[in-house]
Order: structure tokens, then C-alpha cells, then sequence
């Protein structure tokens, strides 16, 4: 049987005789302790809670932002802007964020379930299944669409399928290099050129060992556009 405290057993509720001795001392309450008055705030509690709210929401609420903010903008203005990619004095988007594009004479991102497509602020997947008929069927159109620029070469997956985000800036080397022969034909440009190109832009793991080698396809396509140009003056 286990052992309790004296205090954990009730005071018995029933007077004892003067005779019997009890077999613990009764405990008396205080009435003054439970009268209405004692759940009274202390004087000055209020007084504290409205300077505490006030102190920490211009600490936390204020003041630290623009710490975070302003040594973010000393030490990586470029990060803390987003990423911003500019042309011409104009930002034509971000290497965070795909973009789609829809000319042959652009690297294509990855297909996207964010809202309507590529849509900043319905970021997500589509949520369905491996088995899902209509995502089935999805694939299997663009995979054909896809082969079509070469013939019975298998389509790269990241080509057909979609990121979590639906907003993945990035594709694999396949999936880029799988592009060059559509794109070198709608820009009148050597494959071997537009290979080379796709070869510098390769970005490999981070510190050699996170995620897999990548493009950017947004910077990839700018600098396709400054190719362009480039072949454009020498020929002429």
C-alpha cells in the first residue's frame, strides 16, 4: 500500500468525540482567503501589462525588423531583394520564381500546378495521386508533345511533371540539353553553341553533396537573348 503525506488525506467532515484523539490535525481555512476581494489583480498589474506590450512590440515589433532588414541590405542586398534579375533598367523577374515560357526560342521550366500556372500567389502542387487518370493523361500529352523534337529519346521527368511549388526555377541538365536542338533551330544558332551555353550554365550540388546539378532558366534564357544578339552583330 503505498504511503501519502498527512496532507494528502481529507479532513473528516464529521465532528470527532472529545475522547477520540484524530489521527491528523484538522486544517482551518482562513475565510478571509476566499473572500471575493483576494481575486482582486494586484494594484499596478495592468499598469505592467501595457508597458510590457508596449516595450516589446517596439522591441520585437519594430526595432528588430529594421536591424534584421538593414544587415540584410549591408551583407546581402541581393538575397534580401529577392533575387531580382534586370534588363534594360526594367526587372524581367527573379531566379526564385519560374516564369513561363512559351516561344521554341526559349528553354521551357517545368510544367506548374500554382494557380492557372506559374502563379506567385497560388504557389502549390495538384495534388494528385500517381494513379490519378487525369494526371496520367497529362503526362502522357506533354511527354508526346515533348518527343517530338527528338524522336525516340526519352523525355527527361522533370520535363512532364510538376514541383511542389509549382514555381521551381530550376531544371536538370537532361531536361535542358534535351531543349538545345529546338531552340538552336528557332534561333538559327549551331546546336554545338547552344550546348556550350546550356554546359556553363550548369550548377552543381551545394557544398557538393545537397540537391542535384541544376540550371537557372531564367539566367540560362538571358543569356541565350545576349547570344542572340551577339551572333546577330557578327553576322552582320
Amino acid at each position: 500500500m503505498p504511503m501519502y503525506p498527512p496532507d494528502f488525506y481529507p479532513v473528516p467532515t464529521q465532528s470527532v468525540a472529545a475522547d477520540e484523539k484524530e489521527p491528523y490535525p484538522s486544517r482551518r481555512v482562513d475565510a478571509s482567503l476566499v473572500e471575493s476581494d483576494s481575486y482582486k489583480p494586484a494594484p499596478g498589474t495592468l499598469n505592467i501589462a501595457v508597458r510590457f506590450t508596449i516595450v516589446t512590440t517596439i522591441l520585437l515589433g519594430i526595432l528588430y525588423p529594421l536591424v534584421v532588414t538593414g544587415l540584410a541590405q549591408l551583407t546581402m542586398r541581393d538575397k534580401a531583394d529577392g533575387q531580382l534579375l534586370m534588363r534594360d533598367g526594367h526587372v524581367v523577374g527573379s531566379k526564385l520564381i519560374a516564369q513561363s515560357f512559351t516561344s521554341d526560342r526559349y528553354f521551357h521550366e517545368r510544367p506548374s500546378a500554382a494557380g492557372n500556372g506559374y502563379d506567385a500567389t497560388s504557389s502549390g502542387g495538384s495534388n494528385l495521386g500517381p494513379t490519378n487518370q487525369k494526371l496520367i493523361d497529362r503526362i502522357n500529352t506533354d511527354a508526346a508533345t515533348d518527343e517530338k523534337q527528338n524522336p525516340g529519346k526519352p523525355v527527361p521527368i522533370d520535363l512532364v511533371t510538376t514541383s511542389g511549388s509549382g514555381l521551381d526555377p530550376d531544371i536538370t541538365p537532361a531536361a535542358a540539353l534535351y531543349q538545345v536542338s529546338e531552340v538552336a533551330a528557332a534561333r538559327h544558332i549551331p546546336e554545338e553553341t547552344v550546348r556550350a551555353l546550356v554546359q556553363s550554365h550548369i550548377q552543381g550540388r551545394q557544398f557538393g553533396i545537397l540537391g542535384e546539378p541544376r540550371l537557372n532558366v531564367l539566367e540560362l534564357n538571358l543569356a541565350l537573348d545576349d547570344l542572340s544578339k551577339g551572333a546577330g552583330a557578327a553576322r552582320r
